[in-house]
């Protein structure tokens, strides 16, 4: 009986050791995930208070309503999962504190066993009766056994009776704790849905608002359409003529070669470099700036007249607080400082064949033939048309690609 309950201790110690510690692991992790959602909805809310004052472009504003309105929605989805896995985490520990007080009450009736059966024998005549009354030497042998350890098995039971005890309060006091963790998501939860309606209503009145002046958001969206295809041309025309100027070196470099002669016009080693290093850094870069990305790559169509096609998008636009700081992603060479309507001014870092993009900037703190390094700051957002967002691409030679597969995810 004893060692069974010893070896059941020490399974039920670990298998709780495991659960609280998988427990913990998610929902620091679920904690993490909502912290960081909470905050792209703040930063949210304070850029449509900016661009409020500044302008009423409303296909703006629903741009950051919607976006929004998803987070909201996501975080909600987080705090159910969160809510189900409390659940779960308190139905299991309920089982535990269950087990344990059988435990406990097994034990007590067993130290209470000993208890009497101490108190029976407590006066040394009725010890010698009991030894004397033994059928052969072996009984009296393991009689006299059993009484000199009488003492020190119940001394033993007393200490894991109070063991027991112990572990089944901590057991219900973190019970306790996560009813109450359960409790504070629930209520959370319940001002979170209330903001997201709250939302989906102001969502509503924007639209409403769209479709009352639709000749108006449609020549805003001809000049956008103007605005997005003229910043495209010019970063294909740059491109294309860095890639040029890449080719012309490399075709010298293999002439001088086959003379065995060097010249200043070959291909930078470290432009090979930093272009494999860029390549594998897939997924690992750091964002330009923190913020949330209000319009990602590629086509979409308009949010109210579903029926028109956007202007196809070659990066993503980051939601960001007036004077950001923009940063580069990877060491590169900034080969181009544009100024192009709609986007303020342009910074074009080179990184080997590869290349990125970052617009919508007010101040510059670079030129170009700059030498740029990971996380150094290239400029500070402007707000433009009553948007305060970076707009950010990612281009392989000639090629775009989504700029969201290149960084990190937060």
């Amino acid at each position: 009986m004893t060692r069974r309950l010893r070896i059941g201790v020490v399974l039920l110690t670990v298998l709780l050791t495991g659960a609280v510690t998988l427990r913990s692991q998610d929902t620091s992790s679920q904690e993490s995930r909502r912290a960081a959602l909470r905050k792209e909805i703040a930063q949210l809310e304070q850029q449509l208070k900016e661009n409020q004052a500044q302008s009423n472009n409303a296909l703006g504003e629903l741009k950051l309503v919607r976006k929004q309105v998803a987070i909201r929605r996501e975080l909600l989805s987080e705090s159910d999962l969160l809510i189900r896995q409390l659940a779960d985490t308190i139905a299991v520990r309920q089982a535990e504190a269950d087990r344990l007080r059988d435990r406990v009450d097994t034990l007590e009736g067993y130290y209470r066993r000993l208890i009497r059966s101490a108190y029976k024998n407590r006066d040394a005549r009725m010890w010698y009766s009991y030894l004397l009354s033994s059928k052969d030497l072996g009984q009296a042998s393991r009689r006299f056994v059993y009484l000199r350890d009488l003492s020190g098995t119940m001394n033993t039971q007393a200490r894991r009776l109070n063991q027991m005890r112990e572990r089944l309060q901590d057991e219900l006091d973190t019970l306790s704790a996560l009813r109450s963790e359960a409790e504070a998501v629930k209520a959370a939860r319940q001002q979170e849905l209330k903001d997201l309606q709250a939302e989906e209503k102001r969502n509503d009145r924007v639209v409403a608002n769209l479709q009352k002046d639709k000749s108006r958001y449609q020549k805003q969206l001809t000049t956008k359409r103007k605005q997005v295809e003229a910043l495209n041309r010019e970063i294909e025309r740059i491109i294309a003529q860095a890639v040029e100027e890449a080719r012309k070196k490399e075709e010298a470099a293999r002439k001088n070669n086959n003379k065995n002669t060097t010249t200043s016009d070959a291909p930078k080693p470290e432009d090979v470099k930093l272009s494999g290093e860029f390549a594998a850094n897939k997924g690992k870069l750091p964002w330009p700036a923190d913020g949330p990305v209000v319009e990602s790559f590629g086509k979409h169509n308009h949010p109210v007249y579903t029926t028109v096609v956007m202007p196809a998008n070659n990066g993503v636009n980051i939601g960001l607080s007036a004077r950001s700081e923009v940063k580069a992603v990877f060491d590169g060479e900034v080969k181009r400082i544009i100024v192009m309507p709609g986007y303020g001014r342009c910074v074009l870092v080179q990184h080997g064949s590869y290349f990125t993009f970052y617009c919508k900037l007010g101040d510059v703190a670079v030129k170009s033939g700059d030498k740029v390094t990971t996380g150094q700051t290239l400029g500070r957002i402007d707000t433009i048309d009553g948007q305060t967002e970076l707009h950010f691409e990612v281009w392989k030679e000639k090629t775009p690609e989504n700029p969201e597969l290149w960084l990190r995810k937060k």
